[in-house]
């Protein structure tokens, strides 16, 4: 008589339970890892738009960007004189000696979207037009708790 090849059901049973154990560890640490690598290039995105800022205050007699532009009640920081060449004065000039700062404003990754207003606005990037001062707004803050990032 042939003896039976396979699996019983017992060691099925086994390696499914193992199987999700081993799921129930891996999945909450790729979240983690996930909110974790949205802070660090949120963190990245506002360093580079803080030295940028600070670059175009250096050339402009200490004078910060201009909020410019109300869409839906939010304003977008001057684009045109971080994203173009300017002159002394700040205004967007393409034969301008300053500039461009940034290619384009970068998205907040907890949103991605780039919308720049005051500060309170809800903004994804909250700026004080009178100090030169950004910080991720509020509406970024998906997984965190509310205000957790709008200061770093």
């Amino acid at each position: 008589m042939r003896a039976k090849k396979g699996f019983t059901l017992v060691e099925i049973l086994i390696v499914v339970v193992i199987l999700g154990i081993l799921a129930a560890i891996v999945i909450p640490q790729f979240s983690q890892a996930s909110t974790e690598a949205k802070l660090n290039s949120l963190m990245s995105n506002l360093q580079s738009m803080r030295s940028q800022i600070e670059l175009y205050k250096v050339q402009h007699n200490d004078n910060p960007p201009e909020l410019t532009g109300i869409q839906d009640d939010v304003t977008t920081i001057g684009t045109g004189q971080l994203t173009g060449k300017t002159n002394m004065d700040g205004t967007v000039d393409a034969n301008g000696d300053f500039g461009p700062y940034l290619q384009r404003i970068p998205n907040n990754p907890f949103t991605g979207t780039n919308t720049v207003g005051a500060l309170g606005s809800g903004a994804d990037w909250e700026y004080n037009e009178s100090t030169g001062q950004i910080r991720a707004g509020d509406g970024g803050s998906e997984g965190m708790d509310s205000g957790t990032h709008a200061d770093l």
